[in-house]
């Protein structure tokens, strides 16, 4: 039997994940996202007209019409093509922002570059973002690679995945880690676009957040526990999945990893915050804007979404979101989305609000 380069073993494994998430429940089982028991404080005097309310913002020097972007993807064989120019046609007509899934695939071989090339083709005027995993920015020693990645999509900015989880339950995984720090600030003094840290789901705690910032990341996806278990997957894709299934639920609760990393403002830093992690309505979207997140981005909804209707689908769903954004603006008094930053929250232990 042939030997299968790298790159075909990253295109096959990138296949299994997409199909994963979209077929299995690959969800958290023991733990949610925190956001769900957070309520807004009612105002019934908003003094203002629906129709005054903004709901735009400014990411990456490009305006948006919703602090939204569909989060990392995928990207990196042949069915990924279809799927990532509708999603890049949806989110340019939409405006919101986009990122692709890991280029890996695209430094280990050019077979499949146009399932990356292909968001800026659809969308020429929003954000995108690129992507590569953290066990190779650590074997990084100048930015050329992470430059070629950038260009291939025309990235505004490029943003660094840190998953040791998964590279710890991958059985083709790569869970070498020192260096990447020094990578990462490599890529901050080198890159002429900014670079973005996130996580894949298992979030960031303020301890690795003032890392990055002393590293001079200013842009950071605390990308927390409660959506898809990114163990959850690697254990469906095991023959052996014990250790996986017990790493399920291991992770930082997005709504506890936003509010840690808005805290750290107080410290006099600045920085944008990415809220991710089991966003799956608009009322998420707003809480995680009150709670300090500067955009927020959601994954597998999306792509299901795409997935089942097709980009009409995936416009009905964010103009969904869009509309619950703007109903929690209205009954919070918030003309503009600086102003849904002021809105209050308040935890209902008992209450379900999805």
């Amino acid at each position: 039997m042939p030997r299968r380069s790298p790159g075909h073993r990253t295109t096959s494994r990138k296949k299994q994940h997409v199909d994963i998430t979209l077929t299995k429940d690959v969800r958290f089982r023991g733990k949610t996202t925190g956001l769900e028991r957070l309520e807004f404080v009612h105002n019934a005097l908003p003094e203002l007209n629906l129709d005054e309310i903004d709901t735009g913002t400014r990411f990456l020097g490009k305006e948006l019409s919703l602090p939204l972007m569909v989060s990392c993807m995928t990207g990196g064989y042949s069915g990924a093509l279809a799927i990532n120019r509708d999603l890049a046609a949806v989110c340019e007509s939409a405006r919101i922002a986009l990122g692709v899934g890991s280029q890996r695939q695209a430094l280990e071989e050019s077979q499949f570059h146009r399932t990356f090339s292909i968001v800026r083709e659809s969308a020429p005027t929003i954000p995108i973002v690129g992507n590569i995993g953290a066990a190779e920015v650590a074997r990084m020693k100048d930015p050329s690679a992470a430059l070629r990645l950038a260009d291939l999509i025309g990235a505004d900015a490029f943003a660094v995945h840190l998953n040791p989880l998964q590279e710890f339950l991958q059985p083709e995984g790569n869970p070498a880690f020192r260096g990447v720090l020094g990578g990462i600030a490599m890529l901050v003094r080198s890159l002429p676009i900014p670079l973005i840290v996130k996580e894949i789901g298992a979030g960031l705690s303020p301890d690795v957040i003032r890392r990055l910032l002393d590293a001079g990341v200013r842009i950071i996806d605390v990308a927390g526990a409660g959506g898809t278990s990114w163990a959850g997957v690697e254990a469906l894709r095991r023959s052996d999945p014990g250790i996986a299934w017990r790493f399920w639920d291991w992770g930082i609760p997005t709504a506890i990893a936003l509010a840690e990393a808005a805290a750290l403002r107080s410290e006099g830093v600045q920085m944008t915050l990415i809220a991710s992690g089991g966003i799956v309505s608009g009322l998420d979207v707003a809480r995680c804007i009150a709670l300090g997140g500067d955009m927020v981005a959601s994954a597998r909804p999306l792509l299901d979404a795409l997935h089942r209707g097709g980009k009409k689908g995936l416009r009905s769903l964010i103009e969904e979101w869009s509309n619950e954004v703007r109903g929690a603006m209205f009954l919070t008094g918030s003309a503009r989305i600086a102003d849904l930053r002021s809105a209050k929250l308040v935890t209902y232990p008992t209450h379900d609000s999805r």
